[in-house]
C-alpha cells in the first residue's frame, strides 16, 4: 500500500513516535484512573450505601461528550495532552469502580474472618487479601477501560494535533490521502488487540490458582467423532428405575407349581 508509513510533516511525529504518542495518552489515564477508583470502590463497600450516588454520579459523567469536556477544560489547560487524558481518565471510572466493589464484595466471609483474627488492619486485608481475589474482575475491567481509551484518544484530534493516530484521519481529508485514514484505523485496532491480550496475559500471571478454562468433558475419537466421556458413560448406563417396576419385583411371587 503506497504510501501507508508516509507520515505528513505537520504532525511533527513518525508512524512509531505516533504509536508512542497514542499509547502514552491512553495509558496514563487508566492508570490514574485505577489509582483513583481503588479507594472509592473499597470506600463505596464499606460504605453500602455510598455505591449508588457514586456509580450515578461516573455514569453521567460518562454520557457528557469529549468535546464538552475540551471546552470546559481548555481554559484551564490549554490545546494540550492534558486537555485529552483528564476526560479519559474520568470515562474510565464508570467501568473500574463497578469492577472493584463486584471483585472484592466476592471475597467469602470466612476469608476476611481468618485475616482478621491473624492481625489484619482494614489496609492489610484490603491490599494483601481482598485485591489479590478480585484481580479477575480487576483486570476485566482494565480490559474493557484500557480498549475504550485506546480508541477515545483520536477524539483529540479536534483540538489540534494531541489527537495521535486520530491526526491521521483529519490529514486523510486535507490531503485527500485516504491510506492515511486506513493506517489510523489499522493501527489503532491493533493496538488495542495487543494490549488487551497482554492483560489477559497479566490476568494468568496474577492467578496462578485460578483454573483453566475447560472444552467439555468430551473426546474425540476415530474419524473425527466425538465420544462421550467417562461420567457421561456412568450416566447413559446408571438409570433410575420406575416405582412400579420396583415394586413388581419386590412383591412375593405365588407358587403356581401345584
Amino acid at each position: 500500500m503506497n504510501g501507508f508509513f508516509d507520515i505528513p510533516s505537520d504532525l511533527q511525529h513518525s508512524w512509531l513516535g505516533l504509536i508512542g504518542l497514542h499509547l502514552r495518552e491512553a495509558l496514563i489515564p487508566v492508570a490514574v484512573g485505577l489509582l483513583l477508583a481503588l479507594p472509592i470502590g473499597q470506600l463505596c463497600v464499606r460504605v453500602r450505601w455510598l455505591y449508588p450516588p457514586v456509580l450515578w454520579v461516573t455514569t453521567i459523567l460518562y454520557a457528557v461528550p469529549s468535546l464538552a469536556f475540551f471546552v470546559v477544560l481548555i481554559d484551564y489547560t490549554g490545546q494540550s495532552e492534558t486537555t485529552v487524558m483528564i476526560p479519559l481518565a474520568v470515562y474510565s471510572l464508570v467501568v473500574l469502580v463497578p469492577a472493584i466493589v463486584d471483585g472484592v464484595r466476592s471475597v467469602p466471609q470466612e476469608t476476611l474472618a481468618a485475616a482478621t483474627a491473624m492481625g489484619f488492619g482494614p489496609v492489610r486485608r484490603y491490599l494483601q487479601v481482598q485485591l489479590p481475589i478480585a484481580v479477575p474482575a480487576l483486570i476485566a475491567g482494565l480490559r474493557v477501560a484500557t480498549v475504550s481509551s485506546i480508541s477515545l484518544v483520536s477524539v483529540g484530534t479536534l483540538i489540534g494535533n494531541q489527537g495521535a493516530l486520530g491526526n491521521l484521519l483529519a490529514d486523510a481529508m486535507f490531503y485527500h490521502r485516504p491510506v492515511l485514514a486506513v493506517n489510523s484505523v489499522v493501527t489503532t485496532a491493533v493496538l488495542a488487540i495487543v494490549i488487551d491480550a497482554l492483560l489477559v496475559l497479566l490476568r494468568k500471571v496474577l492467578t496462578p490458582w485460578a483454573p483453566p478454562a475447560s472444552g467439555g468433558s468430551r473426546s474425540t475419537g476415530r474419524g473425527g467423532r466425538r465420544t462421550p466421556g467417562r461420567a457421561a458413560k456412568q450416566r447413559s448406563v446408571v438409570r433410575p428405575r420406575p416405582a412400579a417396576l420396583a415394586v413388581q419385583d419386590t412383591a412375593p411371587v405365588k407358587d403356581t407349581a401345584r
